[in-house]
């Protein structure tokens, strides 16, 4: 389980296609910290690791998480962010993040609000996925809080701070992102619908 706190970025340096399978290298600086069959979030994706050596280490994505993700559309040289599992005696400062990504959005506008950032979102509702009005919402594995919630998009204010230690300054319009929605939303959605 994670927290949606990121607490590092990584660069990708190699992609090895293993069937339907890709084989991510990344380099980091928490790289080291790092060991095998260790869960770590991937920009919101829970995939372990498999290799370490140095600041480098390579996890794997297999088919079906490819099809659910933007990892397939990853190039050498992109940044992800990460967080490793949280620890069971840490402190919860985001929300619960399973690090099963729901399905991608796609990013419909940049606002610089001199000083933050309004990211805006648009994502498929044929999942029945859904936002609340200040609920959270886990996007590219960072915990943020839901503004202008709608039917089928919302927007985040993004804090300098996460603006500078994320991959969000990346992004730009047309970018695709992972959505994992709130989980109790989720739990509270499938037991209306039963009623």
């Amino acid at each position: 389980m994670f927290t949606g706190i990121v607490e590092a970025t990584a660069e990708l340096v190699d992609i090895h296609t293993e069937g339907t399978n890709l084989t991510f290298t990344f380099e980091s600086s928490i790289a080291h910290e790092l060991k095998i069959d260790q869960s770590v979030s991937h920009n919101g994706v829970c995939l372990t690791v498999i290799d370490i050596e140095s600041t480098f280490y390579k996890v794997t994505a297999i088919d079906e998480t490819l099809k659910k993700t933007n990892l397939g559309k990853l190039k050498v040289g992109d940044k992800v962010n990460l967080e490793r599992c949280m620890p069971a005696h840490g402190r919860f400062d985001g929300h619960i993040v399973q690090g099963h990504v729901d399905q991608t959005g796609v990013c419909t506008a940049i606002e610089d609000q001199n000083g933050s950032w309004l990211i805006s979102f648009e994502y498929d509702t044929a999942n029945n996925n859904i936002t609340v009005e200040k609920g959270s919402i886990c996007v590219n594995g960072v915990s943020l809080t839901v503004v202008n919630s709608k039917d089928n998009g919302f927007s985040v204010a993004i804090i300098p701070y996460t603006w500078e230690h994320t991959n969000f300054h990346q992004l730009s319009v047309g970018s695709i992102v992972n959505l994992e929605f709130d989980i109790l939303g989720k739990y509270m959605q499938k037991i209306l619908a039963r009623k």
